[in-house]
C-alpha cells in the first residue's frame, strides 16, 4: 500500500535549524510532484514548499521562501525539508504529500499524504 512516512523535527529553539525527511513507498515516487504542508495549532493546512518530479523546479510560500529548502532524492524515494532560522510561528505538524499533477500550493491536487511530524519552536 502507499505510504509516506515523515521523520525529523521535534523541539527546537528560535533561530535554530532542523530537517525533515519523508520516505515514500507503494507508488512510483519519481513520477510525482512532492510537497510539504503544515498545520499550526488551531489553523488550517498551509502550503510550505513543493518540488517537481525531477527536482528541477521548487516553489515556496512567502513564509518559507529564503529560510526553507525543499529537495528530493528519487533514488531513495525521499523528500527533504531543511528549515533554517526557525520562528515561533513555524510551530506546526508538517506533512509531506504527493501529486501526479504539477505540484502547486493547492492541497486538493495531492493524492497521498503522510501522517505528519511535529515541529515545535520555542523562545
Amino acid at each position: 500500500q502507499v505510504q509516506l512516512i515523515e521523520s525529523g523535527g521535534g523541539s527546537v529553539q528560535e533561530g535554530d535549524s532542523t530537517s525533515l525527511s519523508c520516505i515514500g513507498s507503494g507508488f512510483t515516487f519519481d513520477a510525482y510532484a512532492m510537497a510539504w504542508f503544515r498545520r499550526a495549532p488551531g489553523g488550517g493546512r498551509d502550503f510550505v514548499a513543493s518540488v517537481t518530479w525531477s527536482g528541477s523546479e521548487t516553489y515556496y510560500s512567502d513564509s518559507s521562501e529564503g529560510r526553507f529548502t525543499i529537495s528530493r532524492d528519487n533514488a531513495k524515494n525521499a523528500l527533504y525539508l531543511r528549515m533554517n532560522n526557525l520562528k515561533l510561528e513555524d510551530t506546526a505538524v508538517y506533512y509531506c504529500a504527493a501529486s501526479r499533477l504539477s505540484g502547486t500550493a493547492w492541497d486538493g491536487e495531492y493524492e497521498y499524504w503522510g501522517q505528519g511530524t511535529q515541529v515545535t519552536v520555542s523562545s
